[in-house]
């Protein structure tokens, strides 16, 4: 999945955008299956809407993009016949992995560059977080949510990609501070976006998102904190540099 996600990182365009519209469908898919268990009808049009938002994206209609996202949810609260917010709530978290990344790569100037910086700085989060982790032990973060999460696991997933963000962005010619202050924001909300799946979880009795890697769980349990990430970082992106250059606003500080 790594190499994949490397790879279509690279290419952009269709293949970056149906590699991460599929995996948002898969997570979509989890998470009906978590709050709703396998409600057909809704889990289609949330799908349905998640892959038009997709072609939206890569079109470059970001506006028509978000729209489909937004109907989608709002058809799924309407088609579903229980835990209506709880199932719109879930094309919206499975949208932010459609629209975030592909709202970062259509830069044509910094898009990969920056796509590949976001892969570094959550993928240095959860290697350091573990091994601080593991190592150094001490007082739980959120106990009652992740018992197994550190203090000490968590400040190592961010000096870790701190170092990992400022080591690339120098790599990729870009500055330092800001890729410092950039990867230090998102390797906290990439750690709270995995305490939000964990807290979803264990709110209805789950262990694992699903079962389809061996040994893994679900794809939401590897990619929620890339997902929580993801999204902040478009929309800082988008803030500094707006929708067409927030790849740009990202690592240009």
């Amino acid at each position: 999945m790594a190499a994949l996600a490397i790879v279509t990182a690279a290419v952009g365009g269709w293949p970056f955008a149906l590699f991460w519209a599929a995996a948002a469908i898969v997570v979509y898919w989890e998470w009906s299956s978590m709050v709703a268990r396998h409600a057909k009808v809704p889990l289609v049009a949330g799908a349905a809407a998640l892959l038009l938002a997709a072609a939206a994206a890569v079109s470059g209609h970001m506006d028509y993009a978000a729209a489909l996202v937004a109907a989608g949810a709002i058809a799924v609260a309407l088609l579903a016949r229980r835990r209506r917010a709880w199932s719109a709530g879930g094309v919206l978290y499975a949208g932010a992995l459609v629209l975030a990344p592909v709202v970062i790569r259509r830069d044509p100037q910094s898009g990969s560059a920056a796509v590949f910086f976001l892969f570094a700085v959550v993928w240095a989060t959860d290697i350091f977080g573990y091994f601080a982790g593991r190592l150094i032990g001490g007082p739980r973060l959120a106990a009652r949510i992740s018992p197994k999460k550190t203090w000490a696991g968590a400040c190592g997933g961010v000096a870790g990609a701190v170092a990992a963000g400022v080591g690339f962005t120098l790599l990729a010619g870009y500055t330092m501070l800001g890729s410092a202050l950039a990867a230090f924001v998102l390797s906290i909300v990439s750690q709270a976006g995995d305490l939000l799946e964990s807290a979803v979880k264990r709110r209805f009795g789950v262990k694992d998102a699903s079962h389809v890697i061996p040994g893994h769980g679900g794809l939401m349990d590897r990619l929620d904190g890339f997902l929580a990430a993801a999204a902040v970082a478009a929309l800082i992106g988008i803030v500094r540099g707006g929708p067409a250059a927030a790849a740009h606003g990202l690592l240009v500080w």
